[in-house]
């Protein structure tokens, strides 16, 4: 007998759903940063322990405001991925509760899936106690499973989570086998380490308006050569990626080379080069050429 779900990770931009995720699978899938919507994309996590297997799908964060073409992409994506799962874990930050969460919270609710509320980054929060008038405030829906307290970053409470989530997980076939962990490609996963340094190292505008594309992937025992095309919205912001003498441009290289030689286990040769697509961000073609879904 075996045991196979779908969980669904949701919640507002910036509340730690990729940080969630990795923490769940054991390593690290979903790029993470201090920045909202640095998640564009559905991610599939699998974990498989035992005769259980769980698959947990990263979404973008549902957010009210912006008007820009991605950001109704990245809504409708983070909404379709909240259907036909068994179960949503809706992710919040400990103290803090804004449209956005509210806005989330109708979203998951809709659904008439069972959810589990993770109040996430309790490790920032000095005073304990503080949390419990945070917590009694928080909405209730019949479809509420439990209120679970955890800090995704170190661990905490995240077993208890996990034990939760499992007990709604339905008899089923597996749908994945026991050591895959996701069903995105090579390319996706160099693509988004990419993007990773430039919204880490980039002005906090800047990432928005600027995607990643791999136009090489080539493999082989000793050597694994990846060339990326970084696309920009505006000539302008061509100079700022590309930074003094090409500096800028360098370190997201050098930083990037280093986290895909980790996930792939391989040398890698990083070329980076940068384009501009203006205005890609609002053309819903030029968003479905670079990998953006459009349910």
């Amino acid at each position: 007998m075996t045991y196979c779900g779908v969980v669904s990770i949701a919640g507002r931009p910036n509340v730690g759903k990729s940080t969630l995720l990795n923490r769940l699978i054991g390593q690290k899938l979903s790029i993470t940063a201090h920045k909202p919507q640095t998640t564009r994309h559905s991610i599939l996590g699998i974990q498989t322990d035992g005769d259980r297997q769980v698959i947990y799908v990263d979404t973008p964060g549902i957010h009210v405001t912006g008007t820009h073409k991605l950001n109704q992409v990245l809504n409708r994506t983070a909404s379709s991925a909240l259907h036909d799962v068994d179960v949503v874990i809706l992710v919040v930050q400990a103290m803090v509760w804004n449209d956005d969460d509210q806005r989330a919270y109708e979203v998951v609710s809709n659904t008439k899936v069972p959810f589990f509320i993770a109040v996430n980054k309790i490790d920032n929060v000095k005073h304990k106690k503080d949390l419990l008038p945070f917590l009694t405030k928080l909405p209730r829906d019949k479809q509420l499973q439990d209120v679970k307290l955890i800090s995704a970053r170190k661990g905490a409470g995240v077993d208890a989570l996990v034990e939760g989530v499992g007990q709604l997980i339905p008899e089923a076939p597996w749908q994945f086998g026991a050591d895959e962990l996701t069903d995105r490609s090579s390319r996706f996963l160099a693509a988004e380490a990419v993007r990773e340094q430039l919204t880490r190292l980039l002005s906090a505008e800047l990432p928005y308006a600027l995607s990643v594309e791999i136009e090489l992937f080539e493999e082989s025992t000793d050597l694994l050569r990846i060339g990326a095309v970084i696309w920009v919205d505006k000539p302008s912001q061509k100079g700022i990626v590309i930074g003094k003498g090409g500096a800028q441009l360098k370190e997201v290289g050098s930083r990037a080379r280093s986290t895909l030689e980790t996930l792939f286990d391989n040398k890698v040769f990083l070329q980076l080069w940068v384009r501009v697509k203006e205005g890609w961000a609002d053309d819903e073609r030029a968003l479905r050429s670079l990998g953006y879904e459009s349910p």
